[in-house]
């Protein structure tokens, strides 16, 4: 999982990212931080879960088989439990490289806690909180679960509804789907750029007080 962010974005896509949010801070005193990861958190009870699933129709599959061979019985307890032990290390092992196989063993609601919970922390991890005008808003894009999340600071929340930043959420979420990651997440910072320009206009001594872009493996 640690090689999404480099599969997904190039260095090419990240100056375009951080120059769409240059631009679109143009126009507002609001910082826009897109922050990348590959992945909140690594799920080690879905490679185990998951692991254990293939393992054990093999080992069932086998066991007759082999038992059959070696005239020890068709369904020789011992036996099934060394080729289950045998197995699962390496079913273990595919579940956890083979991302669309891990997905299946992981459920929505663990996703979403781990997503939000990831967004919460980087959110103050990287000072997104301490901007002068309390206009920091931070789009939480993790890639293997699919998930944004944009977390704003107060002085944005008090006046911008949710559903606005569902919006910009839900099209970032179709780009990822769509493999057009990058020029969804340019066009979200578009849109959060005019959004905050409604409410929070760019001034003469407006300053540049967050990076433009956050990824990490």
């Amino acid at each position: 999982m640690k090689d999404l962010t480099r599969k997904v974005l190039s260095e090419t896509d990240r100056e375009a990212i951080s120059a769409a949010v240059a631009e679109a801070e143009k126009q507002t005193v609001g910082e826009i931080v897109p922050m990348v990861v590959s992945t909140s958190y690594h799920y080690p009870m879905a490679d185990v879960i998951g692991g254990a699933a293939l393992a054990l129709p093999a080992a069932l599959l086998l066991t007759p088989l082999i038992g059959g061979w070696f005239w020890i019985g068709p369904w020789n307890l011992w036996l099934f439990l060394g080729l289950f032990s045998l197995i699962f290390p390496a079913a273990l092992l595919i579940v956890r490289h083979t991302l669309a196989l891990k997905r299946m063993f992981i459920s929505s609601h663990e996703i979403e806690e781990e997503v939000e919970e990831a967004a919460v922390i980087s959110f103050f991890k990287n000072g997104v909180f301490r901007t002068r005008d309390e206009t920091g808003v931070l789009i939480f894009i993790s890639l293997f679960e699919r998930r944004v999340w944009v977390l704003a600071d107060r002085g944005i929340n008090r006046k911008v509804s949710q559903d606005r930043w569902d919006a910009i959420v839900g099209g970032i979420v179709a780009g990822i789907r769509e493999k057009r990651a990058v020029e969804a997440v340019c066009k979200a910072v578009a849109d959060v750029g005019e959004l905050l320009a409604e409410h929070f206009p760019i001034r003469d001594d407006d300053q540049d007080e967050l990076t433009n872009l956050i990824v990490e493996d």
